[in-house]
């Protein structure tokens, strides 16, 4: 079994087994950069005393869950509660970069809260060294952290002076989208709708084609230069057939000016796994202004990349546009001396934690079909169990999410609206039409991941700005207990 490349990209981890891609998921959340944000982003951060397990009565252990709160802008006489679920990491970094819910607050008169996902951040049962007890990691799963959210919203009503009438409106994107969905579905009695941003719920076996994820990231390439996708997939080929020899070896390490010399094959596929995971990053972070969600970029960074691959290239020549490209991403301000194939595209956010959920129930199947622009792979369930295994002594339950939260039969909850980005690759397992009048799609042309829940800016499209209103208006008539027109 190939090494497992931890590159946390909102995308994937990309793990590879034989010769087959399997993604673990990636996180797309830097902390380590530094942000401007306007002056009003400022929050109190509290601790509640939370259970470790929800779900049976003999432990009785508890952990210190952080919350962020924000109540400048709350009608303190039942204005609405709006929660985000906390992602797989550090809760201050996904409440700076979720500026849709701050852009938005004043106008609803909305109290801000911000819960932590259990095992992330600041809120880890048992301490750090419990990643290296899968006994104890065993309570890290997607219920659990429902449930969490679940008994934190009861505990606010029940505390905070004007709450306990509160509406409460759950947001989240990406894993977060997932469990704002899920909330609204586990939990119809506490939370009266969702907001769920890039939320792949059904990137799962039999709900979504494995070969889709990397099929969309291929069209998005392919919408700014069909001759860039073209030169991506023939690189493939070329790597090889160059690095056959220890010179052709030195020639790309070189080119690249890579940290560490390709010496063997095993280099080589870590090499092509790190290029592979920099195309889907990209993608996922294609927005249309500079920013540094996962690294400090351009507009528009695939047009940027893009430029670099637009002719018909030779072996040589396209060894070197590669590198230009991959430039973008990793060194676009000029100053990293060499690039490093075992870097993690973000800070450490998580990661042992996500490794972890993406080897019990997170299963999110992912192979690359001869429509993409990566080297052809298969799914193999069975090689990734045993990597598990082998990792934390647990094997996955390949069809687990499904049964708990009812796979693609969601229709009967309602009040929840699911925004993709067409160019996001995590639209694949997106829900990507409205299934009644109350289970609402918005796709945005143009938009990358989540773009709808950063923060407004002068350069966002008109198709993310229009998704901006119509969840406004939407939530607008949650909080009125009104319902949309019937289709």
């Amino acid at each position: 079994m190939r090494q497992i490349l931890k590159v946390f990209l909102f995308v994937v981890n990309l793990t590879v087994c034989s010769s087959s891609y399997i993604y673990r998921r990636i996180s797309p959340y830097n902390p380590n950069l530094s942000q401007e944000l306007p002056d009003s982003v400022h929050y109190e951060t509290l601790f509640f005393d939370q259970q470790v397990d929800h779900f049976g009565f003999y432990n009785k252990d508890t952990f210190k869950h952080r919350y962020l709160v924000a109540d400048q802008f709350w009608n303190h006489n039942g204005g609405p509660i709006f929660f985000y679920t906390g992602n797989e990491g550090d809760i201050t970094w996904f409440c700076n970069n979720t500026g849709f819910m701050w852009d938005i607050a004043n106008e609803f008169k909305a109290l801000l809260v911000f819960a932590e996902h259990r095992y992330y951040g600041s809120s880890i049962p048992y301490g750090p060294s419990v990643f290296k007890d899968s006994k104890k990691l065993n309570y890290l799963t997607s219920e659990q952290a429902l449930a969490d959210f679940a008994v934190l919203v009861k505990y606010l009503k029940d505390t905070m002076p004007g709450a306990t009438n509160s509406s409460v409106i759950a947001f989240g994107g990406s894993y977060g989208g997932m469990l704002a969905a899920w909330f609204r579905i586990k939990y119809s009695g506490i939370v009266d709708g969702a907001l769920a941003a890039s939320a792949p719920i059904w990137q799962f076996q039999g709900l979504t084609p494995c070969s889709a994820f990397l099929n969309v990231t291929t069209n998005t390439f392919s919408s700014t230069s069909r001759t860039c996708a073209n030169n991506i997939r023939r690189s493939w080929k070329t790597i090889d057939e160059i690095t056959v020899t220890a010179e052709g070896r030195r020639h790309v390490s070189k080119t690249f000016r890579l940290c560490k010399d390709l010496t063997s094959t095993a280099d080589v596929t870590i090499f092509k796994d790190w290029l592979s995971n920099i195309w889907v990053n990209l993608a996922m972070v294609d927005y249309p202004y500079p920013a540094n969600f996962l690294e400090p970029l351009p507009a528009w960074p695939i047009k940027v990349a893009c430029s670099y691959l637009l002719d018909d290239l030779t072996e040589l020549s396209l060894i070197d546009g590669l590198y230009k490209a991959v430039n973008v991403y990793f060194n676009s301000t000029g100053n990293v001396k060499c690039l490093n194939t075992s870097q993690q595209a973000t800070g450490s956010l998580g990661d042992a934690g996500w490794d972890y959920q993406a080897c019990t129930e997170m299963v999110m199947p992912a192979c690359a079909d001869t429509n993409s622009m990566f080297e052809p792979s298969e799914w193999n369930f069975t090689a990734y169990s045993e990597g598990c295994y082998k990792q934390f002594k647990v094997k996955p339950r390949e069809y687990w999410i499904i049964e708990q939260y009812n796979g693609k039969n969601i229709k009967d909850t309602g009040n929840i609206i699911f925004s993709n980005g067409l160019y996001d690759p995590w639209s694949s397992g997106g829900v990507m039409q409205s299934l009644t009048n109350t289970m609402i799609s918005i796709q945005i042309p143009y938009g990358a991941h989540h773009l709808d829940l950063r923060f407004a800016n002068a350069h966002d499209t008109s198709s993310v700005r229009a998704a901006r209103t119509q969840e406004k208006n939407i939530i607008r008539l949650w909080l009125t207990g009104n319902s949309l027109p019937q289709n």
